[in-house]
């Protein structure tokens, strides 16, 4: 998997730096997670403190064009960021109970519709 950064831009009013970057693969597409861990390996960079934004690939291309922001610090992180960026990627069991579960919502249609 070959990296190539094609911005970095640094955010003063938001404390963060928003990047550009492109990853190149042989092989199956890359999971979000395999990305976000070379893209901290390359920056020496903490996990918990880089967001990836979006990650878009076109049909016949092994190619993957892509945004990250990283903060500087966790608590600008939670502010600022949708909660759903912050668990997209992650599996099940690591995902915060930010949203109830689907038995939850079935129970609360149903008393609502009494």
């Amino acid at each position: 998997m070959d990296f190539k950064l094609t911005e970095d831009r640094r955010n003063e009013l938001l404390h963060r730096r928003e990047l550009t970057f492109t990853v190149t693969y042989n092989g199956p597409t890359p999971s979000r997670q395999q990305v976000l861990d070379k893209l901290s390996a390359l920056l020496n960079l903490n996990q918990n403190l880089v967001v990836i934004d979006s990650l878009t690939t076109r049909f016949g291309k092994m190619e993957i064009h892509g945004t990250a922001r990283l903060y500087d610090n966790q608590e600008i992180k939670s502010q600022l960021e949708r909660p759903y960026l912050l668990n997209r990627g992650k599996p099940k069991g690591e995902q915060e109970k930010g949203s109830p579960a689907p038995e939850e919502k079935k129970v609360e249609k149903e008393q609502v519709k009494k």
